[in-house]
């Protein structure tokens, strides 16, 4: 039996699946080839086009730049298929939320929501949004050195807005915009990846730069770390299938599959897009230009340069739309356990979409547009996402000990979880020891503040009187109703 919900009663509370109490569910629409496309499609958004300086930057050398992106590729499959073994083991959505809190307990489990539900998910889907605004605005400032931000707030707040109403109304119609996004996705990717062939066929090519590729390869631990965010950062949603394990169909078999289908194709289009970049774009244009695609796309595609910000303003609208859709189903988890207010757990009656979960992750992405700015954001996810990265890669290990008979479809070598937890580190530790800064204080102490709230309001609580009469009432004016578990 759960600790009392927020908001909730004692009926409530022993809503458990089999205890015959009836309760919605989520339908299981997602197949084989949407979960590639959904996991394809939560990768490849903004990270490809804006953070090949930030490798090249922390690197210092175009080949360093191309190791770390092929480095960041291997480490995102053994990480998915870790990963895909625990959804396996706890075939739960929610992801890391689900695992953590399943193998180590409560307040590890609700530190873990409480970083994603209030910073992980939606600073994500902030820092996308504002990179579809960017693109989006690009060819009407074409004039202007730098972008009003009001504008690019404006732009990004409304696709928030409106990727918030279409995940509201069906998970189906989300689902279906996704695949097209990622279709407009890899065709934007292969145009640039055409294109450079074509350059370097006509003779055009800047091969001078793989002459000398590793001259001045930096080799100091915390730039390398800080190279591997930026690049990480591109393959940020590797994971995000494991959110809605609930909602695919034969989830034991489609789980693996697609993430050993997507991963592999966004590696190899991603290292060919960089050599692309590196042929046709001199270091220093990459290093200057905040859109890299939208400066190739003029200097190859000539007259159909319009062509590239379209393409890339449409791949990232996808990837935060994937963003919205998994980092929702975090909340709705965690509400689900009792470690956020009830209300979120809820389903709408009849769309079967955990509206207020959505409508609660898009009003804090919102609050986090307003101070936003790219770079920043991508390094502090980065480093928040491999805490839990490397905690839930422990979790597995764990288990191997703990629990040797454990039912398993399939089971990976040790040796990958153990690398991957040595990669965590790693990329933990590196930033903090070569290049402390004060952003990485502030998010360990914005971590253990979620110590005191999750004793305060969940052990002992402590939550106000008038919070169970509140969630009647947005319960009926929002018409959700309480689930259960469809595992």
């Amino acid at each position: 039996m759960r600790s009392k919900e927020w908001g909730g009663n004692e009926r409530v509370r022993a809503q458990e699946p089999g205890d015959g109490t009836p309760g919605l569910t989520m339908r299981r629409e997602i197949g084989l080839w949407s979960a590639v496309s959904f996991s394809a499609g939560c990768m490849i958004g903004s990270g490809i086009f804006m953070s090949p300086q930030g490798v090249l930057v922390h690197m210092g050398s175009p080949g360093g730049s191309l190791v770390v992106w092929a480095v960041c590729g291997l480490l995102t499959m053994l990480g998915a298929l870790c990963f895909a073994e625990m959804g396996a083991v706890i075939p739960e959505s929610g992801g890391e939320y689900a695992y953590i809190l399943r193998t180590f307990g409560s307040l590890p489990g609700f530190l873990v929501a409480y970083t994603y539900v209030l910073v992980g998910r939606p600073a994500a889907i902030a820092a996308g949004s504002l990179s579809f605004a960017e693109y989006t605005l690009a060819p009407f400032y074409s004039g202007c050195t730098s972008l009003p931000q009001v504008a690019v707030k404006s732009a990004a707040a409304s696709c928030i807005l409106m990727l918030m109403l279409v995940n509201m109304w069906s998970s189906r119609l989300a689902t279906v915009l996704m695949n097209v996004c990622t279709a407009a996705k890899v065709f934007s990717l292969l145009v640039i990846v055409v294109g450079g062939a074509v350059v370097l066929g006509q003779g055009h090519g800047r091969t001078e730069v793989f002459l000398s590729a590793f001259q001045n390869t930096t080799l100091q631990a915390g730039s390398i770390g800080m190279a591997f965010y930026q690049g990480l950062w591109s393959f940020e949603g590797w994971g995000s299938i494991n959110f809605v394990t609930e909602e695919l169909k034969n989830p034991k078999r489609n789980l693996l599959w697609a993430v050993m289908i997507a991963i592999p194709m966004v590696t190899s289009l991603y290292l060919l897009v960089n050599i692309s970049y590196l042929l046709v774009l001199s270091p220093s244009e990459i290093l200057s230009s905040k859109a890299m695609a939208v400066v190739w796309g003029k200097q190859v595609l000539g007259s159909w340069a319009w062509l590239m910000p379209v393409a890339v303003a449409l791949s990232t609208f996808g990837s935060v739309n994937g963003t919205f859709f998994s980092g929702s189903r975090v909340c709705f988890a965690a509400a689900r356990e009792g470690h956020m207010p009830h209300l979120l757990s809820m389903l709408h009656v009849y769309h079967l979409t955990p509206a207020p979960a959505l409508m609660f992750t898009a009003v804090v992405a919102l609050i986090l547009i307003i101070p936003g700015e790219f770079s920043t954001i991508v390094n502090l996810l980065s480093f928040i996402s491999w805490i839990i990265y490397g905690t839930t890669i422990s979790c597995l290990l764990y288990l191997r000990i703990k629990t040797k008979n454990l039912s398993r479809t399939y089971k990976v070598p040790t040796a990958i979880p153990v690398i991957m937890l040595l990669a965590s580190l790693f990329l933990v530790l590196a930033p903090i020891i070569d290049h402390p800064q004060m952003e990485l204080l502030y998010i360990f102490l914005f971590l253990l503040s979620g110590i005191p709230v999750y004793f305060l309001l969940i052990y002992f609580q402590c939550q106000p009187k008038c919070l169970q009469e509140t969630t009647l009432h947005l319960q009926l004016l929002f018409e959700v109703a309480p689930t259960t578990k469809d595992c």
